[in-house]
């Protein structure tokens, strides 16, 4: 799979797409379906650039048992989203995803709340990342789009940054356009700022979008790639998910 910046030139970022929701609706009823392996298929057949997951340390969706088996079988790329622990460590280094996305993580929280705090601790997070890039591993890092966490992912050597788009999103249901047009400067600044501090850094986006707003985010130069989960997942239930990704992939154009 070639990952080069070359990417960067062309004007529509790539799609991720997380399936993370399809295991919350098969973990609310206990059973084997709808099965997560299923929409890793699906999704990649509808033109899926790439397949997320996130595995909790409390397993609230995603389970081991469909990491191994998404990591088996996808033919794009799987990007494996986890917190920064041993345990996580350890079934990354085994499964071997092509990127790993480092996230903070509580037990509380409906889903991530807010970017990892990279910059209060480097020095963890460099070795952490240097044991999975050893491992063959492409490390990202969920950051908020500020010149501190840019700056801290550089020092840690991440092989890219993945941007909070959530503030941005939220601003937007809240039909705050002042709001939302705010974040969207302070997102471009952000990938601005990324791509002067390392040339070399591809730089992603996610959390929160839908086919309402991901053109504003889609259009910003320099993104690689956008991670959409939720919104696709609900637009599924309505439309189908091959359909969902294909409308998806049109209101990012």
């Amino acid at each position: 799979m070639n990952n080069s910046l070359e990417n960067l030139a062309e004007k529509t970022p790539l799609l991720g797409v997380n399936i993370d929701h399809v295991a919350t609706l098969r973990q609310a009823r206990g059973v084997d379906y709808p099965s997560p392996l299923a929409a890793m298929l699906v999704s990649e057949q509808a033109g899926a650039d790439g397949i997320t997951i996130h595995l909790r340390e409390d397993r609230r969706h995603i389970q081991d048992a469909d990491v191994y088996e998404i990591a088996k079988q996808v033919t794009t790329r799987l990007n494996l989203e986890m917190a920064a622990t041993d345990e996580m460590l350890a079934i990354a280094c085994e499964v071997q995803p092509f990127w790993v996305c480092l996230v903070p993580e509580k037990r509380a929280e409906l889903t991530t709340e807010g970017g990892l705090d990279v910059a209060g601790q480097v020095k963890w997070l460099a070795d952490y990342i240097n044991k999975l890039q050893a491992a063959g591993i492409k490390v990202s890092l969920f950051i908020d789009p500020t010149e501190t966490q840019i700056n801290a992912a550089v020092a840690c050597k991440a092989d890219a940054i993945e941007l909070h788009t959530g503030a941005y999103a939220e601003k937007g249901l809240a039909d705050d356009s002042n709001g939302q047009n705010a974040e969207l400067s302070r997102i471009k600044h952000a990938v601005s700022y990324a791509q002067q501090a390392d040339s070399q850094l591809l730089i992603n986006a996610g959390h929160g979008l839908t086919r309402d707003n991901v053109k504003a985010i889609a259009q910003i130069a320099g993104i690689y790639e956008l991670n959409i989960g939720h919104a696709l997942i609900a637009d599924a239930v309505f439309v189908g998910l091959a359909q969902a990704i294909a409308d998806m992939k049109a209101a990012m154009q």
